[in-house]
């Protein structure tokens, strides 16, 4: 009897306690248990097909490097600003008119610097396989790596494959859609229908560069109402004349790329010798309309379209 009556009350203690587990469980919220266990992670990743293949990248990217100018703008337009970029060779830093503070260089567009970018522990890497095909292992195995095919390809099409990337595609087609909203309101106000404009980017003392419609800026010129006089555009994208050819860029408007939008004397003497042959010229800054190839750089484009129109009146 003294060794069964030590026994019950303990029997009746873990039978107490059971039971209360069990009474906690019930009152428990229905499906706590399968929240949790689908709650999304840090290391939750979603597919990209690109110019590689397929690949896994974070679904929450936190650090972002770029190797085009293009990855660069899209990024900083849906609110991403990339830890690294390698930036265009003929523009100093990150270009003024992103507005991003704190991306570190790692090295140019054509020669990125493979340790400045694994210092800097990316957990997503963005370039070119036009340009940068060689490096795709060394890069894929510091970080998860995706490839637009060229930077010559349309560049609206470019923008949505790197917003895929970054897991903000529908943010980025609306910003598309925007620009394509504004051309027409522009269009509309200003009516320029019939008139040709020509892109002309002066290379050196021998090479004048015209751009196309398949190219960024001449894309936005035909978005607003211009035609691009025909050349022999290489792939649509670009041409090269001599400065003795001057003639062959004749249009009613003619905007010519420079650092320095105040310094008239970057407009190619060949032209100002031609001065009756060409009544309209701007000159507009590399930096967006060579280099400034994304959403951000497009609003600027326009904004110097519009600025040209409004003057032009």
């Amino acid at each position: 009897m003294p060794v069964r009556s030590r026994r019950r009350p303990a029997a009746l203690a873990l039978a107490l306690t059971a039971s209360a587990a069990l009474l906690l469980t019930a009152c428990a919220p229905a499906g706590a248990d399968a929240e949790t266990a689908t709650e999304p992670t840090a290391s939750s990743t979603h597919a990209v097909t690109h110019a590689r293949g397929t690949t896994d990248v974070p679904a929450e990217v936190e650090r972002v490097v770029t190797l085009e100018p293009l990855e660069l703008d899209t990024a900083v337009a849906v609110g991403i600003t990339p830890v690294g970029a390698a930036v265009a060779s003929n523009v100093t830093g990150t270009p003024a008119y992103l507005g991003a503070d704190g991306v570190e260089s790692v090295g140019t567009v054509p020669e990125p610097d493979l340790e400045a970018i694994a210092a800097l522990k990316p957990d997503l890497i963005l370039g070119t396989e036009a340009r940068h095909s060689a490096l795709y292992e060394q890069l894929s195995a510091i970080a998860p790596t995706v490839f637009i095919e060229t930077q010559a390809d349309p560049w609206r099409d470019n923008a949505l494959l790197i917003g895929d990337a970054l897991n903000r595609k529908d943010e980025v087609a609306d910003l598309l859609a925007d620009v394509d909203d504004r051309c027409a309101s522009l269009s509309d106000q200003y009516d320029v229908s019939g008139q040709t404009a020509q892109l002309i980017r002066p290379r050196d003392e021998t090479t004048l560069s015209l751009y196309g419609p398949v190219s960024f800026a001449g894309s936005l010129l035909e978005c607003v109402g211009y035609t691009i006089p025909d050349q022999d555009w290489a792939d649509g994208l670009q041409a090269d004349i001599s400065p003795e050819n001057i003639l062959d860029a004749q249009a009613d408007h003619v905007f010519v790329t420079t650092a320095d939008v105040a310094d008239e004397s970057a407009v190619p003497a060949a032209i100002r010798q031609n001065a009756a042959a060409f009544p309209s010229v701007t000159l507009v800054d590399t930096a967006t309309w060579v280099s400034g190839v994304g959403p951000k750089g497009a609003q600027s484009v326009l904004d110097d379209i519009e600025t040209h129109l409004e003057a032009s009146r």
